[in-house]
């Protein structure tokens, strides 16, 4: 099948003429960052790069990810749910089969250079990395989170991960700097090459995610409204992020690539109130205390399927294609981006041969033509927690695993149109509405039954 697929790919995709009619794309994913984490969203904390990328870019108002890490990025990856492949929780063993066409396979196939530089979290082995899906250079965590200067995942087989192109490596220095540093570099490297291709940047950072310890010079520009050790820390680390993506999006800008590039930024799941010196972590001499993401005013934290687990800040840019300071208000899932990318790239493929559920949200988002109504499907971790997104209307759906009650399913129902933060439960005074999601919600959890494995 893989092949088949990228055989289909060659062919269909004319010889690959001219680089720069095709646009570069960069995907900058913060970890656990919060809804209102963001200065732009009344977040406590200053973000000057993030509000200038949304100065000169779109807001996606409605971006829904997974609650938590790995499926998030499975569904980037590949543009389909996470639950196609029966990933539905943080993992560490392989997570997609190898012939599955990822976003970095595609673009691969029509010239692009592509690069995955920070968490890859979809199998925490060698052989299980990024440069088996299609990335040309990887670097950074092969399992998810890790503390910020010895590099080391939770305590066993999975502990030393950090590495380059699959190679596990020793480094000194903060994770943040080290992976804006590879990104800086590598970016500077392709636009300077004699012949440029386009190029695919993937850059999942592990901030803000647990456990948490920040240079004293970032420390010491965190705000004096601020108090207690976790909460300045976690503030500076949203800064040290911040200042990240500012050093990214200027490595662009400064090539000459700013009216030739997309850049998209947005978090994997929502904020997280877990304790930050997570014991299962090697000791890095992080403080202790509760991380105090911030979804407000949405319900829920990462984890959940309540809006703040799942809808996160989201923006695009790129300048002369898109509208600055627009708002783009229809409801959309991180599972769309690699349609919109191989639309863009001009990757002549069609979507059912990769069983796509994304959409290409390009004519949407340029105000060519709207979205149409469609359900937007999320399974929580577990497997037993499902939501359902159609038009205002959003279905929660919970079984008990409690092998000695009844196995009873326990529907919510909310109109996101006049209750946005989720307050109200309407399922009661709504059962028809329950019964016509319920049913839409068996058709797609018959897909994920039928799909899991892959392709």
């Amino acid at each position: 099948m893989k092949k088949q697929i990228l055989s289909f790919l060659a062919l269909a995709c004319s010889a690959f003429a001219n680089a720069q009619s095709q646009p570069n794309f960069v995907f900058i994913i913060a970890d656990d960052l919060g809804w209102a984490d963001v200065e732009f969203h009344g977040g406590n904390t200053p973000t000057p790069n993030l509000n200038q990328l949304l100065a000169e870019g779109i807001e996606i108002k409605q971006h829904y990810v997974a609650p938590v890490c790995s499926p998030t990025r499975a569904g980037f990856l590949t543009g389909r749910y996470w639950s196609r492949f029966g990933i539905t929780t943080p993992i560490n063993n392989q997570g997609l089969p190898f012939e599955t066409v990822t976003v970095a396979k595609a673009l691969g196939e029509v010239g692009y250079s592509t690069a995955l530089i920070g968490k890859w979290h979809l199998g925490s082995k060698s052989e299980w990395g990024p440069n088996h899906y299609g990335f040309d250079h990887s670097y950074g965590s092969l399992a998810g989170g890790i503390a910020p200067y010895n590099h080391r995942y939770k305590k066993g087989d999975y502990s030393v991960t950090w590495h380059r192109n699959h190679q596990l490596i020793d480094e000194k220095g903060h994770v943040t700097d080290l992976l804006t540093n590879e990104a800086v570099k590598w970016i500077n490297e392709k636009t300077s090459a004699e012949k440029p291709k386009p190029f695919f940047l993937y850059v999942p950072f592990t901030a803000v995610h647990l456990p948490i310890r920040e240079p004293d010079e970032w420390l010491e520009k965190v705000p004096a409204k601020i108090v207690g050790n976790v909460a300045r820390q976690y503030s500076a680390c949203i800064m040290h992020f911040d200042a990240s993506v500012g050093r990214i999006v200027d490595a662009i800008d400064e090539a000459g690539q700013k009216e030739n590039t997309l850049i998209v930024f947005t978090s994997d799941n929502g904020g997280s109130t877990s304790q930050n010196n997570d014991t299962k972590y090697p000791d890095d001499d992080c403080p202790n205390g509760k991380i105090p993401g911030n979804n407000l005013p949405l319900r829920g934290q990462k984890g959940s399927l309540y809006e703040g687990g799942i809808r996160v800040p989201t923006i695009a840019r790129w300048p002369g294609k898109l509208k600055p300071g627009a708002e783009f208000e229809t409801p959309v899932c991180v599972v769309d981006w690699m349609p919109t990318f191989c639309a863009l790239a001009e990757v002549k493929i069609e979507s059912a041969e990769l069983k796509w559920d994304g959409v290409n949200l390009w004519p949407a988002l340029n105000s060519e033509a709207p979205l149409p109504n469609r359900n937007l499907h999320i399974t929580g971790p577990g497997g037993n927690r499902w939501a359902l997104r159609n038009g205002d209307w959003k279905l929660i759906l919970t079984e008990s695993k409690n092998r000695d009650s009844p196995d009873m399913p326990k529907a919510e129902l909310f109109n996101l149109s006049n209750d946005p933060n989720e307050k109200t439960d309407v399922a009661g005074k709504n059962p028809e509405k329950v019964n016509e999601l319920k049913a839409k919600l068996k058709k797609q959890r018959k897909l994920d039954i039928a799909s899991k494995g892959g392709l």
